[in-house]
């Protein structure tokens, strides 16, 4: 399959590395409006580099296409993509508002391609085994989850793009940072049933929230709660999950969500023997999950798997961030669904 990849900024390595690895994908050619970056990973991939992505777009043989824009644009690109027959692969989160989304899901359908949302994180070794322990209800009853996502973001790494720290293009802490955080909260609790949050621009020159908390109430009774803030001193400190359960106890953390640092259940299973070799230490919050994110998109389009976050998914972990945006805005809690 001949994958292309538009938006060569940050996290467009992660995306590039893990294609390179995968025999099923072949890289066809990048795109980016800033010629030199275009150019770069052209060059350092041996593929043709666009800056247009109407142009690469029309270029014969594409498959799919990933898309590794700033947050606003993932539907309009997503949309273009669609209509000229490719899969789409957008980086999270999906979009910046539940309508602009439901669109991008529509023109997927419509033309038969398949959406899918990178939540790399839950590929994680650590996650995984979570996930599984979760399944097999050895936590008994859940009572309490909650996600700290301590890090660091300076003022330069705002400044280096006009779009970050914005509501129209990013977002905040919440939508871009956290927003693997969120979806970790929803994929292993279930969904929400109201929140209540408090943000906040303490420090940094941004549109958005640098700082917040929400407090979750989901449909099974669990009570969750979340702490982020971008000012972490001096930096990235902790991305971390943990679960209270009636029959067990498990804390999740390192930088990100990378190291088990509490395991304990009631019962014995065979996953209690791997849990250092589940342990990493990864060279950037992102992770490694990008590798095992292609080889599912692989077998979903191969009919050897189902994806992991199809574009249905990827909107509710978008439609909780929402919830909490709108609770910090009115003070009120909010239920979800979301409606208006």
């Amino acid at each position: 399959m001949n994958i292309a990849l538009l938006g060569c900024g940050r996290i467009s390595h992660n995306h590039l590395e893990s294609i390179k690895q995968i025999p099923e994908l072949n890289l066809a050619a990048v795109c980016d409006t800033i010629e030199s970056r275009a150019a770069e990973k052209g060059k350092l991939y041996n593929v043709p580099y666009y800056t247009s992505y109407d142009e690469m777009l029309d270029q014969p043989g594409i498959d799919l296409v990933t898309i590794c824009t700033p947050s606003g644009l993932h539907p309009e690109h997503g949309i273009k993509a669609a209509k000229a027959g490719k899969h789409v692969i957008v980086e999270k989160p999906m979009g910046i508002t539940l309508e602009s989304v439901d669109n991008m899901i529509h023109v997927c359908d419509e033309n038969r391609v398949q959406l899918f949302v990178v939540k790399q994180n839950r590929l994680n070794r650590t996650m995984q085994l979570l996930k599984k322990a979760i399944d097999k209800g050895r936590f008994g009853r859940i009572f309490m989850v909650q996600s700290n996502v301590f890090w660091q973001r300076p003022q330069n790494y705002y400044d280096m793009a006009k779009w970050r720290g914005t509501w129209e293009f990013d977002g905040g802490a919440f939508m871009n940072q956290a927003s693997h955080y969120v979806d970790a909260l929803y994929w292993l609790i279930g969904p929400v049933e109201h929140v209540m949050a408090e943000t906040a621009t303490m420090e940094r020159k941004i549109e958005t929230e640098d700082t917040g908390s929400a407090i979750l109430k989901f449909r099974n009774g669990t009570i969750g709660s979340m702490n982020v803030t971008m000012l972490t001193y001096p930096k990235n400190f902790e991305g971390s999950i943990t679960v209270l359960g009636e029959k067990g106890t498990v804390k999740i953390g390192g930088v990100a969500i990378n190291k088990i640092e509490k395991w304990e259940f009631e019962d014995y299973d065979d996953d209690d023997k791997i849990i250092e070799e589940s342990n990493y230490n990864p060279p950037n919050v992102y992770g490694f999950g990008h590798h095992p994110y292609y080889l599912n998109v692989v077998a979903a389009l191969t009919g050897n798997g189902e994806a992991n976050t199809d574009g249905r998914s990827g909107r509710k972990s978008l439609e909780l961030i929402l919830a909490i945006y709108r609770s910090a805005q009115t003070g009120k809690r909010v239920s979800l669904p979301l409606f208006g």
